[in-house]
């Protein structure tokens, strides 16, 4: 079959090169055509256009390259016209995308697969409209998706999350023993290391990490204060996630004044929470990973105008969380610490009882396997993805034939 695909970031790309690869070891004739990045060019096929040029982010850059946009759109739709796939599949990108399926919905007759939903749960929820007029089949990575679109009369197919699968072959092949990896990053094996995940972006960085630091320093002064637990207070070392793009020095840049830039490790954030007791965790992917890793956290996300963003959030978001552990459970299972709420006193508190308090850690561990990892289910995302959608287009060829 031929496989019409558009991913227009980088996480676009990750997943929708790992599931041509699913769709290739099911269908041998396998021909793809895309809008991607380097992970789908090296899976094979035609790239038509590199998402680098179209991943624009945030009103004013899309505003300043909308001519860009729009002529890399319309090459979309004449391309796929053209070259007359058996299935258009979406990944993720809705702004791009949606506009896509409707173009593709009313001008041919080509089946439109959406795969990784728009997050019309959290914002935007208009969006679910376009969805059941021009996307024929959605294929979910959040299982509490299923019940969602449901309530909109709109059935779609949970087919795994892509985390699992990425952690679950991080450990099978991961061998490194604890003291080793201590080793290779001058770190004390005896000592608990906390892991503080910062953000993968420049601005995310630079609004978390201060406060992040600041509250290690905290915890070096509380130890005067708390004699019974002075010797807990000093054996934690904290450990920094290095993000990619992002050098050592530019870490120092964003930390305050009065803090200590602790050790920092670059590529390695599977690695470092494997080796962890708990973890600061930026909001995002990274904390459902935290998770799988049976690692307790705290989440973190702060903005400016904190009242404002706080005031704001309730009036435009339409879920009760923000990280996705706390989404998938939905339940508080994880602390978020968000906007106003982000600040030093609050982080401290938390990680207190993270480090500290046994029955605490104990009972975010149960929730993380009963609300968390069990509802997320077995790896196998891509494949699972794979399967069902050969299955539909089989039965719509047939079906169209008879």
């Amino acid at each position: 079959m031929k496989y019409y695909i558009i991913a227009g970031e980088a996480s676009g790309d990750l997943h929708a090169s790992n599931l041509m690869r699913a769709l290739k070891a099911r269908d041998t004739e396998a021909e793809f055509r895309f809008f991607g990045g380097d992970l789908m060019q090296a899976v094979g096929g035609t790239v038509v256009k590199h998402y680098r040029e179209l991943a624009y982010m945030g009103f004013i850059q899309v505003a300043l390259h909308a001519g860009t946009i729009m002529r890399g759109m319309k090459l979309c739709k004449e391309d796929i016209v053209a070259w007359a796939p058996d299935v258009v599949i979406l990944v993720d990108y809705p702004g791009f995308n949606l506009k896509i399926a409707k173009y593709v919905k009313t001008h041919t007759q080509i089946p439109v697969y959406y795969y990784i939903s728009p997050k019309v749960w959290a914002w935007k929820e208009y969006r679910i409209k376009n969805i059941r007029r021009y996307v024929d089949e959605m294929f979910s990575i959040l299982p509490f998706e299923v019940p969602y679109f449901a309530k909109h009369d709109y059935p779609i197919h949970y087919v795994g999350n892509p985390s699992v699968d990425a952690v679950a072959e991080f450990k099978a092949g991961y061998k490194e023993t604890r003291e080793e990896f201590c080793a290779r990053h001058g770190l004390d094996p005896e000592r608990p290391v906390v892991a503080i995940l910062a953000g993968s972006r420049k601005q995310e960085i630079r609004d978390n990490l201060p406060v992040m630091l600041a509250t290690t320093r905290q915890f070096k002064k509380s130890a005067l204060f708390h004699r019974d637990k002075m010797h807990l207070y000093k054996d934690f070392q904290w450990v920094i996630a290095g993000a990619p793009g992002i050098s050592a020095e530019q870490y120092g840049e964003f930390k305050n004044q009065n803090s200590e830039l602790p050790t920092i490790v670059f590529g390695e954030t599977y690695p470092l929470l494997t080796h962890s007791y708990a973890a600061m965790v930026t909001s995002g992917t990274a904390t459902l990973e935290t998770a799988l890793f049976r690692v307790p956290q705290v989440v973190c996300y702060y903005m400016k105008c904190g009242k404002v963003v706080s005031w704001l959030r309730g009036l435009v978001l339409k879920v009760k969380y923000i990280s996705l552990v706390n989404l998938v459970a939905d339940y508080p299972v994880v602390r978020e610490l968000v906007a106003d709420e982000m600040r030093e006193r609050e982080l401290r508190e938390e990680l207190d009882q993270i480090l500290l308090e046994d029955f605490y850690r104990n009972r975010m561990l149960e929730e993380y396997d009963r609300m968390v990892i069990e509802p997320l289910g077995e790896a196998g995302a891509s494949g699972h993805a794979a399967k069902k959608m050969l299955q539909l287009l089989r039965k719509t060829s047939k079906t169209a034939c008879r």
